[in-house]
């Protein structure tokens, strides 16, 4: 048997381990993606064998949340393409209003940074005081971040940049402020927003949603888990809800390809209906 092979058993033994101790199930995360971030912390954490940290992971929990973070991929920006910011704007926002309250679930917020970009595009839009936002990762250092909303004056120039290209109405400095070396999101927009863990792969269905934001998430997971998440979307969504994906997903070969139809393209947003029989 060779090297390779002795360290595929070994990832799967670990990510078994995982699910079984800790009930994070990562067996059905893009596997090229997982083997990728084992061996990054393998060599980070100083150690020679994959096998050895199983021992350790399912006795010791603290080992086991630094050893998670590295299979969370926080990756993103505010108003982060911003032209489904000005899709959402034009074609999403005047068909919410049509229900008296609105509930808006963004699963995999990460550090916070796209869920700030949808509060300001919901107040811009006179929509802000009629929402409740969920926003969930199960990633909860990256939550911390969320909740805290602070984030560098580098970030905050990129966001501006974006913030204008998505069409913001205000200038973007109403929205933070700013300190020495950082900036700290306006108060009121986490005012509506509820920051919670939550694991697309064990955890269950947010009932009554209008509008579900999972965007660049689904790439890291294998098809099965793909599935998995749309379906706990579909289920999710009220009627005639919608769901917007990141710029490299679709529904297409999808198991709910047929419960949706398609809004706008480019910026991957979905309308739920009926399906066909």
């Amino acid at each position: 048997m060779s090297p390779q092979e002795v360290e595929s058993i070994e990832i799967d033994l670990l990510l078994e381990a995982i699910f079984r101790r800790y009930g994070y199930d990562f067996r059905r995360y893009a596997r090229a993606s997982i083997e990728r971030r084992v061996r990054l912390f393998l060599s980070q954490s100083g150690g020679t064998t994959i096998a050895e940290m199983i021992p350790r992971l399912l006795r010791d929990a603290d080992f086991f949340a630094r050893m998670a973070q590295y299979f969370s991929v926080p990756v993103t920006e505010m108003f982060r393409d911003p032209f489904v910011y000005q899709a959402l704007r034009r074609q999403i926002i005047p068909l919410l209003r049509t229900w008296p309250h609105v509930k808006i679930w963004h699963a995999g917020c990460a550090s916070g940074e796209e869920i700030y970009s949808l509060a300001i595009l919901l107040r811009e839009e006179g929509l802000y005081e009629r929402v409740t936002i969920y926003a969930t990762d199960f990633n909860d250092t990256a939550l911390a971040q969320a909740r805290a909303g602070i984030y560098s004056l580098e970030k905050i120039r990129d966001a501006t940049r974006n913030y204008q290209l998505a069409g913001g109405q205000a200038a973007f400095s109403d929205y933070y402020h700013a300190g020495p070396d950082a900036a700290v999101i306006d108060a009121d927009l986490r005012r509506r927003i509820t920051f919670a863990n939550h694991n697309l792969a064990v955890d269950q269905a947010f009932g009554d949603m209008h509008l579900i934001l999972c965007r660049n998430v689904l790439i890291y997971f294998n098809r099965e888990l793909q599935n998995h998440s749309l379906e706990l979307f579909r289920n999710s969504l009220v009627n005639g809800g919608f769901l917007c994906l990141g710029s490299k997903e679709d529904l297409a070969f999808s198991s709910v390809a047929g419960h949706f139809k398609t809004v706008d393209a480019e910026a991957k947003i979905y309308k739920k209906i009926e399906a066909a029989p």
